[in-house]
């Protein structure tokens, strides 16, 4: 059996030496499986080196870590967690390396620790986590019958949410899916666009569709589509119905109205889980129009039964440019935001 050990460092040369930081050697028991980790000309490990700000250097069967402390703990529990994964049979590439990254940097985000890390179990395998806001996330769709999602597009609340619905249906604990989202953001105004009323909606429910095809085979989705075990509709079909032993999700909640929210949460019945998920800073309603998904978290957080997850930016999974475009804007709007304070503060002491 493969495995990978931590061996004693070379020591450092000198007292002052002793103060730079901290080396580790990792020891690899497999050397068939030692070029995945390493990468096409170490490139897995000049992208840990990069983000971690370690140096790795790579000698026959062992990596040596050497830095700050806490930066060299979390490059040796990437590199465990990666060899785990090659272990098991799973690939390691570019996104896995990224996620062991995010997973196993405790300083930018202490929230999980890597051991036992929860998954989604699906026909197509395990659905992991690739940070720790998505690990709390998966922790909180196993254990809670209701759960709001918050944070910036590309953190996986959506796609989480529909792979656990799927996990749930093929296991037979809940009879059917009902994936919805507000039509047409502000108000669900359908009547400008072409066609009948599939094709209006269907744009909009595109996101849902996609996450689905993931989880399923194509030819099964449609089947379950057909027979009713998976609905996918906007939000204003849901008003005047219970839904009892389903799997519910509202995505872009954050374009509802308070109404509509409240509307939608009654709609709960016996054996059945919600999770809403949206982006609040993203929120596409008139001016003065309360987000609903806003109204729901300030009135609901800390009622037992619901869990709140709220992701940052370094739970973004698409291309890492994503996040830092993420960030940029929130640094913009939160000194738009103290701007505007300031002036207010100016005008009331004039």
């Amino acid at each position: 059996m493969s495995h990978a050990t931590a061996v004693p460092a070379i020591p450092p040369r000198s007292p002052a030496a002793a103060t730079e930081g901290k080396a580790v050697t990792l020891q690899f028991g497999d050397n068939t499986l030692l070029p995945m980790l390493l990468g096409d000309h170490d490139r897995h490990l000049v992208r840990i080196e990069q983000a971690l700000g370690v140096r790795l250097s790579c000698r026959g069967n062992r990596v040596a870590i050497a830095g700050d402390p806490a930066r060299v703990d979390s490059a040796q529990a990437a590199l465990e967690g990666l060899w785990r994964r090659l272990e098991r049979g799973e690939s390691v590439g570019r996104p896995e390396v990224d996620a062991a990254i995010r997973l196993a940097d405790n300083e930018a985000d202490p929230r999980l620790p890597l051991s036992d890390l929860p998954a989604i179990r699906t026909r197509r395998g395990a659905v992991g986590p690739r940070s720790s806001g998505q690990a709390a996330y998966i922790d909180a769709l196993a254990a809670a019958e209701m759960v709001f999602a918050i944070g910036p597009a590309g953190t996986g609340k959506t796609y989480l949410a529909v792979a656990q619905a799927v996990a749930m249906l093929l296991e037979g604990k809940v009879d059917r899916i009902v994936l919805s989202r507000p039509a047409v953001e502000a108000g669900e105004r359908l009547g400008f666009l072409p066609g009948d009323m599939k094709e209006k909606i269907d744009p909009y429910l595109r996101p849902l569709y996609d996450a689905l095809h993931d989880m399923l085979p194509g030819e099964q989705v449609i089947r379950r589509m057909g027979n009713g075990e998976i609905e996918v509709a906007p939000l204003a079909f849901m008003r005047g119905r219970t839904l009892a032993h389903a799997y519910v999700i509202l995505d872009e909640a954050q374009n509802t109205t308070a109404v509509q929210m409240k509307m939608f949460l009654t709609r709960m019945g016996e054996g059945t889980r919600m999770v809403i998920t949206g982006d609040l800073s993203q929120v596409d309603l008139p001016g003065g129009t309360n987000s609903g998904l806003r109204d729901a978290l300030e009135t609901l957080e800390g009622v037992p039964g619901i869990r709140v997850v709220r992701f940052g930016t370094h739970d973004v999974v698409r291309h890492p440019l994503v996040a830092r475009i993420v960030d940029a804007y929130e640094q913009r709007e939160s000194a738009a935001r103290e701007t505007n304070r300031e002036r207010a503060r100016t005008a009331a002491g004039g």
